[in-house]
């Protein structure tokens, strides 16, 4: 039998679904598993029991979905969005933006996403890996995601933004690390808008990071919070994450509403936990919402969806941008499509 509606991340799993909330706003004491859909949306569900975590695997393996994938936008409309993203640079108005698309797959009923999360834990393993399963409030993610939005514990604050991706070490250019820098210094000011005065600091910069199939390029910004500050205050600061939207921020959002045409929905947006159980020490761990999957239902009913994207500078060769969205999808989509060669546009 499936487990009802329960969520897990690492070694800690949510059992007793007990209620969901739309916003941050004075959370009750409890462990919640969260979604923050890069438009801002949020769903917080709240588990009475907190547990270890079991193995991922249900009662049977992931079947594999045997369709092609749609995807919202082809590769000439990618090429062309771009060439157009390098004009808004040229007129000054960004430095950088990340152009995304989601890829998508119809569904019969609601998937078993514990046998998904297990066949990307042994074939795709990724530091932010988990699971929601909770069709009751219409949630469903499987996170693969290599980078961390945001993990609080007690008063300490730290972001890893990924910027720079490439097959092997030596495929990474010049522009993937000039990029990384630029993300690194917008992380760097919106932390410092909940932080005390002179803690915010880069440990780490242009770390190289091995994963399954590629390598990133991985920063790391910390600081202090200041005292008393609230969840809404660190996402009017920090959200959208930097790494997925671009520089400058509201600029680099505006360009996304021109060129996108669907929402991206978790995609790109956060996944993970907050506890706030003791009140002197909250602690969390938000991932960027990227190598994961997410049910969307809508008039067409439920598919099962897939987000990537690159991040465009003026330095950008189109069709290089478009082969980085492929190498960060093949895998997955082909491990969701039951081998290594899902077929998608």
């Amino acid at each position: 039998m499936r487990p009802v509606d329960h969520a897990r991340f690492g070694p800690v799993a949510g059992r007793g679904f007990a209620e969901v909330r739309d916003s941050l706003v004075e959370l009750p004491p409890g462990w919640w598993a969260v979604v923050i859909t890069f438009e801002g949306e949020v769903t917080a569900l709240r588990f009475e029991e907190v547990c270890d975590a079991q193995p991922a695997r249900s009662g049977a393996p992931w079947a594999g979905l045997t369709g092609a994938w749609q995807t919202t936008v082809a590769r000439d409309a990618y090429v062309t969005g771009t060439e157009r993203i390098r004009e808004h640079i040229a007129e000054g108005t960004v430095y950088q933006v990340n152009l995304c698309r989601i890829m998508s797959h119809p569904l019969a009923e609601w998937p078993d996403l514990d046998a998904l999360g297990a066949v990307l834990e042994e074939q795709n393993p990724a530091p932010f890996s988990g699971v929601i399963d909770a069709p009751t409030a219409g949630v469903g993610v499987v996170c693969a995601s290599p980078e961390l939005y945001l993990r609080i514990d007690g008063s300490t604050i730290t972001s890893g933004p990924i910027k720079g991706t490439a097959p092997t070490p030596e495929e990474l250019l010049g522009k993937d690390f000039a990029e990384n820098v630029m993300i690194v210094d917008l992380v760097r000011n919106d932390l410092s808008h909940v932080c005390a005065p002179g803690t915010v600091e880069v440990d780490a910069l242009c770390a190289l990071e091995h994963h399954p199939g590629l390598v990133h390029l991985t920063s790391y910004v910390t600081g202090r919070l200041r005292p008393e500050i609230t969840w809404p205050e660190i996402l009017d600061a920090t959200f959208p994450p930097g790494s997925v939207s671009g520089a400058p921020k509201s600029s680099a959002l505006t360009v996304i509403n021109e060129l996108e045409a669907t929402p991206r929905g978790p995609y790109c947006g956060a996944i993970g936990w907050i506890d706030t159980r003791d009140p002197e020490c909250p602690r969390a761990e938000l991932a960027v919402g990227i190598r994961s999957f997410f049910v969307r239902e809508d008039g067409d009913g439920l598919s099962l969806c897939f987000g990537t994207g690159a991040g465009i500078t003026w330095g950008s060769d189109p069709e290089l941008e478009w082969a980085e969205t492929e190498l960060k999808a093949t895998r997955l989509i082909g491990l969701a499509s039951s081998g290594l060669s899902g077929r998608y546009p």
